[in-house]
């Protein structure tokens, strides 16, 4: 079988599922488990420091592992770092079967820390049966240096490894996150996969096509159809499914398509299509005139050329704002200043004798646009509130990125179509 440690909602799970295997996922948290169970995926919910590595032994093909990074990243207050000393020794020990987590762990300053610990303890297990055959470990770029460390256990043990920093967006993720990523095997040259994107498109050559474009976040998002995509604008708060994680800022979203139709291109212009126009969309554009669902709102071309989306990061002054014809910056949540919202930013080309109107106001980017930027499927089955499924999605690993790390260790080639970005 393949150990899926630290399992999350099933980013890795998802790529073994679209390369057609399975893994069998420890989780804690329990919407994520509720959100593995939905996806239909294998997973027992334990702590993975308290759960025996004897009933792995003797069966483990694979094992896979990306500890929870909150005490690492940069996104946190990063007491992980403080505690890395900490870290390296318990790796260090548990490679020489000593368990001194109980010690270690009551000197350190952030109690999740030890968790990137973890892996060894599984690790020196199954290595005294002769497994397992390939690992494949993820974490914020920050624990490359324990990840070396595990790299020079491994070699003692027999493994290839290779470990550095891959860019989720060479490989078709819309979003320039950055990983630290650990490859070993006992029976290939562990390396990391080629890419297959870059920030510009490469021209063919007499070695073959070269690398697309990197994924925009309008092609993930299916709004491709036009250089600048208008969103839905309706009144009223946000679907059900829990409170807000974070209290400030709008209540309205881009593309819930539960609640809020999708804007449709037309030959005559941009128009949006929305299911509820309510009394605050009539003030904000000059009409008393509120359609039905099944009739289309007025037609904005104007607008469409004034203006064009971009996602911004966080609510800090120096958050990372991206256009929607890039992809996204890294995405987490958790934290009420990392909102995400969609922000309206004046055209490159602005019509001569035109004065832009007043921006539109920020809207919120939904679970759903979030999990597909992260390349899950539209319609993958989040558990939770919002802030419940957002914490999910921002903690996962792409499961694009995953399928290409994975591929190799299984044999298996990664078809271009069989991760369909657009909603």
């Amino acid at each position: 079988m393949i150990l899926d440690l630290f399992a999350g909602p099933g980013g890795w799970s998802h790529a073994l599922t679209v390369l057609g295997v399975r893994d069998v996922g420890l989780e804690w948290d329990e919407w994520a488990c509720r959100t593995r169970a939905a996806a239909g995926q294998l997973t027992l919910r334990t702590d993975v420091a308290m759960y025996p590595t004897w009933p792995w032994v003797g069966r483990t093909r694979g094992l896979i592992a990306s500890p929870p990074c909150q005490a690492w990243s940069m996104a946190g207050k990063r007491l992980g770092l403080v505690d890395q000393p900490l870290v390296h020794q318990a790796v260090e020990d548990l490679a020489a079967a000593r368990d001194t987590r109980e010690r270690l762990l009551a000197a350190c300053r952030d109690k999740r820390s030890l968790q990137a610990a973890e892996p060894m303890r599984y690790l020196y297990a199954l290595n005294m049966a002769g497994e397992p055959e390939w690992v494949a470990m993820e974490e914020v770029p920050d624990v490359l240096p324990l990840w070396k460390q595990y790299a020079a256990v491994l070699r003692r043990w027999g493994f290839s490894v290779w470990t550095g920093i891959l860019n989720a967006a060479d490989y078709g993720v819309p979003q320039t996150r950055r990983r630290a990523i650990l490859l070993a095997s006992r029976v290939r040259t562990a390396q990391p996969p080629p890419p297959t994107h870059a920030q510009i498109a490469e021209p063919e050559s007499l070695f073959g096509p070269g690398r697309a474009r990197w994924v925009s976040m309008a092609e993930a998002l299916g709004w491709g159809a036009t250089d600048r995509p208008v969103p839905t604008v309706c009144a009223g708060g946000g679907p059900g499914g829990g409170p807000e994680p974070f209290p400030s800022g709008s209540r309205k979203t881009l593309s819930d398509a539960r609640d809020r139709g999708t804007w449709t291109p037309r030959t005559e212009g941009i128009v949006l299509q929305s299911r509820r126009e309510g009394a605050g969309w009539a003030a904000r554009h000059g009409t008393r005139d509120n359609r039905p669902a099944d009739r289309p709102a007025p037609t904005f071309t104007a607008e469409a050329h004034r203006w064009s989306w971009a996602l911004r990061s966080n609510n800090q002054a120096n958050a990372t704002v991206r256009s929607i014809e890039e992809p996204a910056g890294t995405l987490f949540f958790g934290h009420r200043a990392n909102e995400c919202t969609w922000v309206a930013e004046p055209a490159t080309v602005q019509p001569e004798d035109a004065t832009p109107p007043s921006a539109p106001e920020p809207i919120r980017i939904t679970a759903r646009e979030a999990g597909l930027l992260q390349t899950f499927p539209a319609d993958y089955p989040w558990a939770g509130n919002k802030g419940q499924q957002f914490s999910q999605i921002g903690n996962a690993v792409p499961p694009l990125l995953a399928a290409h790390l994975l591929a190799p260790h299984l044999r298996v080639p990664l078809q271009p179509d069989d991760f369909t970005l657009a909603a």
